[in-house]
């Protein structure tokens, strides 16, 4: 969709047992949270390799073996905010 903007935010919430999370089922099918430290393992971090009509088309992180495959838009924000979080360690 052209135009359309997206503000990704980092923040520490505390305890996540604290908090009640009522997210918009239009967009958001499940809540669930990953470790830093799960994140930085590489087994759990990979690429998907997409192709378009004329061969090769691009290229996207993508996180594995958590309770979710995380992948598009979510994968590149999360791989963003590792590399600001921990330069050097991802």
């Amino acid at each position: 969709q052209q135009g359309m903007a997206v503000a990704p935010v980092v923040a520490n919430l505390g305890p996540l047992e604290a908090l009640t999370l009522t997210p918009n089922p239009d967009e958001v099918e499940e809540v669930f949270t990953l470790p830093l430290a799960h994140l930085l393992h590489e087994e759990n971090q990979g690429y998907t390799h997409f192709r378009t009509a004329n061969g090769y088309g691009y290229t996207l992180p993508v996180f594995l073996n958590g309770p979710h495959k995380v992948w598009g838009l979510t994968a590149i924000i999360t791989e963003l905010t590792l590399e600001l979080l921990v330069p050097g360690r991802y």
